[in-house]
């Protein structure tokens, strides 16, 4: 301790007993201040490689929110902003016009649940100027393990996601250039942001680039799948959840039309991130066609030999898929009666042998209360197989609590059904 500060505290002791009892304190107190910022130096210099910035806050939520009480000198470079600027403060000095709330909401439910955090959003420097912030977020406790401040490593990571838009632009194009011109595709990041949308997707939605970086991804569809799909996205491992995966449903132009769509989904893995592609295709056109033809009251039988589609329902015995009913359609499309399939897991007799764990894959999923579509074979009594698109739906019981049994509409190739 300073002369000057040894004086001041001989000047408020009553004695030198005093005295000598409150500098063991104060010196106690420097020792492990120092202590505390030479730990603080340590971890800085261990993930300096690693992080450009450091905070730590308070560890109430509430409003006005966590009190920032220690920044590095990385996050005033980040930030344009001094210590004192920032300590007392809350980190909503960072956000702004474009930060995501969707994605600020997810951090605070995590946090309260004391779970650590990892997320992006766009945050503002002291100049107002916007960069993209990797937030890394975890707790802090004490001894005895509860927790007592938060702390947040943070990446500007603005350079890369221009970086690696530009990787996806070139991607698309190249395949484009591959004579794959036809695909419509879009990009969606785990937080439902698009990514990229190439021409065909605008096209089809009625958005231009700008527009799409503005909305969510499920804000192009219909409010009955808006909610489950926003849902999905907040699951804790949401990514694992879109791969691999076959859809199909409404979609929403720009003008409130309404496109119905058929798809598959895949997970891109790009350093530090993951991005959901979905590669759609535009079935509307078809279906507008056939009603026009209806209402204009052709007879669909005229215009080709054989129905294009027909339905069926199905309930499971346990494991075991049993049809219940099925349209008269069939028979006209396959050759093999309606009686010959009805009854105990009767799929095996019209599916070919290597489709019939996938069909029942897609079945149970169904039967969950989750739409799905299955793409598979069914035998014609001439011997051959034929490719169908199988659309399923829940049929739920009166109090929608239950799934009461399966309601599917299979379509058959339309160059089959015209042969």
């Amino acid at each position: 301790m300073q002369t000057e500060d040894l004086n001041k505290l001989k000047k408020w002791s009553k004695d030198e007993k005093s005295f000598k009892k409150i500098r063991e304190i104060v010196e106690d107190l420097i020792e492990e201040r120092d202590q505390i910022a030479e730990n603080l130096d340590l971890l800085e210099s261990a993930i300096r490689s690693d992080y450009d910035s450091i905070l730590i806050t308070e560890l109430n939520l509430e409003k006005p929110g966590p009190k920032i009480v220690y920044v590095n000198d990385g996050f005033c470079k980040m930030t344009g902003y001094s210590k004192e600027e920032v300590i007392g403060k809350t980190p909503r000095i960072l956000q702004g016009p474009k930060t995501d709330r969707a994605v600020l909401d997810k951090l605070k439910r995590r946090l309260r649940e004391g779970q650590s955090f990892f997320g992006q959003a766009i945050n503002y420097r002291k100049d107002g100027s916007e960069f993209v912030n990797q937030w890394d977020i975890h707790p802090l406790t004490d001894s005895e393990g509860n927790i007592t401040h938060w702390v947040s490593y943070q990446h500007d990571i603005t350079k890369r996601k221009r970086a690696e838009q530009q990787l996806v632009d070139q991607k698309v194009e190249f395949d484009e250039l591959r004579e794959e011109s036809k695909r419509t595709v879009v990009d969606v990041d785990v937080q439902g942001n698009v990514v990229m949308a190439n021409k065909a997707f605008r096209e089809l939605i009625g958005y231009n680039k700008n527009e799409l970086k503005q909305i969510k991804i499920w804000d192009l569809f219909p409010d009955k799948y808006m909610t489950s799909l926003k849902g999905r996205f907040d699951e804790a491992n949401e990514s694992a959840y879109f791969d691999g995966e076959e859809f199909k449903g409404i979609i929403l132009h720009k003008s409130g039309m309404p496109v119905q769509v058929k798809g598959t989904t895949e997970i891109l893995d790009l350093k530090d991130q993951k991005l959901i592609r979905a590669e759609i295709d535009n079935i509307s056109l078809q279906k507008r066609i056939m009603d026009t033809l209806r209402k204009r009251n052709f007879n669909y039988q005229n215009i080709v030999d054989k129905p294009s589609e027909f339905t069926y329902n199905l309930k499971f015995d346990g494991d075991t898929p049993n049809i219940t009913g099925i349209s008269e359609e069939f028979p006209k499309i396959t050759g093999l009666s309606t009686d010959a399939v009805i009854g105990t897991d009767t799929l095996k007799k019209f599916v070919h042998d290597d489709d019939v764990t996938k069909l029942k894959k897609h079945l149970r999923k169904v039967f969950k209360g989750k739409e799905s579509t299955c793409e598979y074979r069914i035998q014609t009594g001439e011997g051959t197989y034929i490719e169908v698109l199988d659309y399923g739906q829940p049929e739920w019981d009166a109090n929608h609590e239950q799934v009461k049994s399966v309601y599917g509409a299979v379509s058959v190739d339309e160059a089959y059904a015209k042969a």
